[in-house]
């Protein structure tokens, strides 16, 4: 199952420079060689909201991760300095993980789209216990599971590749487990490190 959603990752998200890892291209390079707004391509969503971005030749506008934005409704989008915070699942509060203000949060901000229906059935805490072991991840090895419990809920988080973006940035890919009431779902998502530290997420799949 793993091998099908990693193979259906590189499939829909590859471009025109690369990531050494063998995942998908750093967006940042894509709108450097390729000016222009992007607009999101049904052919590669296999049901789940999952495809990808093509470039229009219209309306410039950044684009801050790519993924399942465009069917979340509006009120669960907000922007914090120029991170766009996507939160499809779960309650909806400031900060991430024990972060409670986006100010001290920022660097980790855009790893709310990284997510799972079951974060639906979670409380605040056990969603941040979720996302605080995201932030570990970040910084803890390569392989190393990063995993949390909270009352009936548990899960971890696993950077599981990390390489290195045409135009220099660090990259990582996460894996990510949530487990609730004998329901157990996965989501993955792939970022990579801006100048001033904070991650800026270029994938999410499930």
């Amino acid at each position: 199952m793993q091998q099908s959603i990693l193979a259906f990752l590189t499939a829909a998200f590859i471009a025109t420079s690369t990531v050494t890892f063998p995942v998908q291209a750093d967006p940042r390079d894509y709108r450097r060689d390729h000016p222009g707004n992007y607009q999101y391509d049904r052919r590669y969503d296999k049901g789940h909201g999952y495809g990808k971005y093509k470039r229009r030749h219209h309306a410039k506008s950044p684009i801050i991760h790519r993924g399942h934005s465009h069917s979340i409704p509006s009120y669960r989008i907000r922007h914090h300095r120029d991170i766009m915070v996507v939160r499809p699942y779960g309650h909806l509060y400031y900060g991430y993980g024990p972060y409670y203000h986006d100010d001290d949060a920022y660097k980790w901000l855009a790893f709310t789209a990284i997510a799972v229906k079951l974060l639906d059935n979670l409380n605040e805490q056990q969603q941040r216990k979720h996302e605080a072991a995201q932030v570990r991840a970040t910084t803890a090895p390569i392989g190393e599971t990063i995993y949390w419990r909270e009352g009936n809920a548990s899960g971890y988080v696993t950077a599981t590749r990390e390489g290195t973006s045409s135009a220099g940035r660090y990259c990582r890919e996460f894996q990510h487990d949530v487990t609730i009431g004998g329901s157990r779902e996965q989501a993955y998502g792939t970022a990579c490190r801006q100048p001033d530290g904070s991650w800026e997420l270029i994938s999410t799949g499930q």
